[in-house]
């Protein structure tokens, strides 16, 4: 016959290897639905994310795209010429992964408008430089 300390040991056995199914069950669930999130993401056009070549942050925050796995379309308004844009899938994976761009960072202005603030980055940058060359001394 047992002692009641046996059997609430037993009990408590039992207890603790039913929560520990529950939580191996309740893991790979979560794993199943994030991969099937994954894949219906695929087939409505977005683009996987590779976390391994992303730039890193030093933020304790996540960005939502590496959170859901995906890249997806993301709408925005040029803030030079105000007209509405798409930020495609692979612009973004190019930008984030390629270029390794802050992933903090989202897409403000049109191609064309892009290339108008480059040229007038440039065009700043030189004349800054000639002048910074008028002002130096000549070399003896």
């Amino acid at each position: 016959m047992k002692s009641n300390k046996q059997k609430r040991e037993e009990i408590e056995a039992r207890r603790l290897k039913k929560e520990e199914r529950l939580r191996v069950q309740a893991r790979q669930d979560a794993e199943l639905r994030r991969r099937r999130d994954v894949e219906n993401a695929l087939a409505r056009g977005e683009v996987s994310v590779d976390t391994t070549r992303l730039a890193p942050s030093g933020s304790y925050s996540i960005p939502d795209f590496i959170e859901r796995g995906t890249y997806r379309p993301e709408s925005f308004v040029c803030k030079d010429c105000g007209i509405a844009e798409v930020w495609t899938p692979l612009q973004q994976k190019w930008w984030y992964e390629t270029a390794r761009g802050d992933v903090f960072t989202k897409a403000v202005r049109c191609r064309a408008c892009r290339g108008k603030e480059r040229a007038r980055k440039t065009a700043a940058r030189r004349a800054h430089l000639d002048g910074l060359a008028k002002k130096r001394p000549p070399a003896s």
